[in-house]
């Protein structure tokens, strides 16, 4: 099943220490009298849970479904999650998403004027690492009980740490992408009082790559995981990732070994093309045979305010059609945005705001001329832009939910999906990596084109399948799936005056921005507690 449920255990991490929520994807909870530091692990199930918690810790923020004990000091328990902050902080400050909203420094993401000392960056670099002493400790203590389990446990608990791996892995490239440069720690440091070495970009990339080269067979096969675990193929999916940015990361081209692993997800992975691309964003979206990782959500037992939540409430606002949750008004996108489909203003009417006659099926927009503005005259007034539904509570074909809640979201987010991996396969081939195939190239782009007209006649030819034509492909296909702000930094287009967009750089038309934010800053908190850290080119405390 693909809800998640709650239960309490104690656990000793090694950075901080502190009382986390674990969950099962379809368990009980456990007997918070029974669950302490030191028997916690003596029974098998509690293995699967301890594992389970280090899944849920991307969708939910702390141990109490109403926010009590929050995982991370500092932040609001709804704003501190992980999901939350990840999308915030990969599409805020792109061409795809703004925000109305005006807490604390949210708006700077957008602006590109972001400081060492947002609390919004604080929130993420800490839920990295959170994650990453869930991982070592798991990983630790699975390890140290190999011995002693029973024959018939002992592929089990192999399968759970290998898991536990992959995610400790996951939230590293994240600490890669984002950060660069970070403190790193592994089941070899054990829990103590000490100042975690800082790793360099390059060492914690090959760490990353080992780590999933090591645990790619050990984890389950293709599909036969329960739903919302992951098996092999996320292994191969973030390698490939890896290597497709490896320019970005170590300075080095790596499309080759990005084809490899591209040509394993594709060829190997038994995930196939769906062909209805609104189910993908629905409730239903675990039906899906095209998405290999998600972020499990659930509408009765994963009840804050991050995640899903966040993303389907934040985005539906003024006279936007019912997504079956609330309307906050926060976030929408912008002309830039929809441009990429072809579409302007003069396309919606007040009858269709939606614009239902477009051509590109993928492009679920919102703009009542009555009493919305095109322009973003002012970045606070979320009727300024245009509305994004992309996202919605409903199933694919408008019913409710058997899990539907009228404020928690019950819509899986798809981490890794098919799709991607035939653009990124695409591109891989476009910038010379050898082992694949122009014409396959084409085929998967020409595959994804089919299925957003709903015909043949919007095909490209191989002529057309440049490295320009393929960022607005990734556009159109991905918009608000997280991918954006590394896409553009990978094609030189963040940051600097190559592109810009409305709002970048605190300017209506965009400026040129500094090439220093391609990565974000060490926050300067941790910067002042750990002396072996150094902060990132151009950032000042």
């Amino acid at each position: 099943m693909r809800h998640i449920k709650y239960l309490s255990i104690f656990v000793i991490a090694v950075m901080f220490s502190f009382t986390a929520c674990l969950s099962d994807l379809d368990v009980e909870p456990i007997d918070p009298n029974e669950a302490t530091a030191t028997n916690v692990f003596k029974n098998e199930l509690a293995y699967k849970r301890a594992l389970a918690r280090i899944y849920a810790t991307y969708a939910i923020s702390s141990q109490e479904g109403n926010g009590g004990s929050p995982d991370i000091q500092g932040i609001d328990v709804n704003f501190g999650n992980y999901l939350r902050q990840y999308w915030g902080l990969q599409q805020l400050p792109t061409d795809e998403a703004i925000m109305a909203w005006d807490d604390a420094t949210i708006k700077n993401f957008h602006w590109h004027t972001w400081a060492p000392n947002d609390v919004f960056i604080s929130a993420m670099y800490s839920r990295i690492f959170y994650v990453v002493t869930l991982a070592n400790e798991f990983v630790r203590v699975s390890e140290s009980a190999k011995g002693s389990a029973s024959a018939s446990f002992r592929p089990q608990l192999e399968l759970y740490q290998a898991e536990a791996r992959f995610l400790r892995a996951f939230s590293y490239w994240h600490a890669i992408d984002m950060f660069g440069n970070v403190p790193f720690v592994t089941e070899d440091d054990k829990p103590g009082s000490y100042f975690p070495k800082r790793i360099t970009r390059k060492d914690l990339f090959a760490y990353v790559v080992k780590e999933l080269e090591d645990i790619e067979d050990k984890l389950a096969a293709p599909k036969t995981n329960e739903y919302a675990r992951v098996d092999r193929v996320s292994a191969w999916m973030l390698l490939a990732k890896l290597y497709l940015n490896a320019k970005v990361y170590i300075d080095e081209d790596k499309n080759t070994e990005a084809i490899t692993y591209l040509k394993k997800v594709i060829e190997e992975g038994n995930y196939s093309f769906d062909t209805d691309y609104k189910r993908m964003f629905s409730a239903n979206n675990h039906t899906s045979p095209e998405i290999i990782f998600p972020i499990a959500f659930d509408g009765l037992n994963t009840q804050q305010y991050g995640g899903m939540t966040f993303l389907l409430n934040a985005s539906r606002g003024s006279n936007m059609p019912s997504n079956g949750v609330g309307d906050w008004g926060g976030i929408r996108g912008i002309k830039e945005l929809v441009a990429k489909f072809g579409i302007s203003e003069s396309d919606f009417t007040e009858l269709d705001p939606a614009f239902t006659a477009r051509a590109d099926k993928r492009a679920y927009f919102w703009f009542n001329p009555k009493n919305w503005t095109w322009e973003v005259e002012n970045v606070g007034t979320f009727t300024h832009g245009i509305g994004v539904n992309k996202f919605t509570n409903f199933t694919s074909d408008g019913s409710v939910d058997p899990n539907n809640h009228p404020t928690f979201a019950s819509t899986d987010f798809p981490m890794f999906r098919l799709s991607d991996a035939y653009l990124m396969y695409a591109e891989a081939v476009v910038r010379g990596g050898q082992g694949g195939s122009r014409a396959t190239a084409l085929g998967y782009i020409n595959q994804i084109r089919d299925r957003a007209f709903g015909n043949t006649s919007n095909r490209i030819t191989d002529g057309q399948m440049t490295l320009d034509f393929i960022l607005d492909e990734r556009a159109r296909e991905l918009y608000w799936e997280a991918h954006r702000r590394t896409d553009l930094i990978r094609f030189g287009k963040f940051t600097g005056g190559a592109y810009l967009w409305t709002w970048k750089g605190k300017e209506q038309p965009g400026k040129a921005t500094e090439s220093w934010r391609d990565l974000y800053p060490i926050p300067s908190s941790d910067l002042d507690a750990n002396p072996n850290l150094k902060q990132n080119d151009g950032y000042t405390n």
